[in-house]
Order: C-alpha cells, then sequence, then structure tokens
C-alpha cells in the first residue's frame, strides 16, 4: 500500500522528505510484525538476535563487548538482554577465571532449541517479504546498502 494512504497524507517536501518518513514507517511496520511474531516465543527481537550471535559462536564463548558489536540494533543493552536470557534458561554465563571483570556467554540446549523451534517458521518471515520478487529484494539490499555507505 502506498504510505501516502497507510499516513493519511498527501503531500510531503520532496522525494527526500517522502523517503525519510517511508523509513522510518517502513521500520515501525517491520518491528511490529517481528514484536509479533517472537512475542509467542517468549523473546524480544532484540533477545532473538542474541541468541543467533550465540549459536554462531557455538560452542565457543561470547563475550558481551562481541555481543554489542554485531547486535541489529546498536542502541540494546546486552548486559541486560543476556541477563533477561539467563533467567528464561536459554544462555550461560560464567565470570572468567582469568579477569573476573570478564564474562563469557554461551547458548544453553534450551535456547538452541528454541531457534530450532523458530527456524520451523522461516517461512514465515520470507513470505512476509513475498510483495518483492528476487531482483527486487537484490535491489533494495543494495539500495539500503548504499545509503549507509
Amino acid at each position: 500500500m502506498r504510505l501516502e494512504d497507510e499516513i493519511l497524507q498527501k503531500k510531503f517536501r520532496n522525494e527526500t522528505h517522502k523517503l525519510g518518513v517511508n523509513l522510518v514507517y517502513t521500520f515501525n511496520w517491520l518491528d511490529t510484525f517481528s514484536q509479533c511474531h517472537f512475542k509467542k516465543y517468549g523473546v524480544t527481537p532484540q533477545q532473538f538476535n542474541a541468541l543467533r550471535i550465540l549459536r554462531g559462536q557455538h560452542p565457543k564463548p561470547t563475550t558481551i563487548k562481541l555481543l554489542k558489536e554485531r547486535m541489529l540494533d546498536k542502541m540494546s543493552d546486552a548486559s541486560r538482554i543476556i541477563e533477561k536470557l539467563r533467567i528464561k534458561g536459554l544462555v550461560e554465563r560464567h565470570i572468567s577465571a582469568n579477569d573476573r571483570r570478564h564474562c563469557d556467554v554461551y547458548i544453553s540446549a534450551k535456547g538452541l532449541k528454541l531457534l530450532t523451534d523458530i527456524d520451523k517458521e522461516e517461512k514465515v518471515i520470507d513470505d512476509f517479504f513475498s510483495n518483492l520478487n528476487l531482483s527486487e529484494q537484490k535491489h533494495l539490499n543494495d539500495l539500503l546498502d548504499k545509503l549507509r555507505g
């Protein structure tokens, strides 16, 4: 659906202004979808992102610093996210024997199982983008990379 119809705004200052509004609107639209999708698994999109990073490192430990560097949402409080995941039994934290200020984080078996369950619904995520064909998806990815470049 057209942005103008979604937000009931007929005019923009120019295409640049419309692009900015469109990106913010689309981000919020995707964020709402993600929140709803992951809620049924008892995690937030940021917690899911942290679990995916930990799974990628598995069986090696990960540091909070590495998680912060790799998180999609750079404003996320990685320490708080890990603590919430630890309480849910999805990760384990171990204080380093060499430096008590440093802790190693591991994904637990329960965390791996949760990701396996979520992975079974990858088609739901893929279908979300089905309005764009593969060529359009590649082109949009290139344009977004260029915009941030």
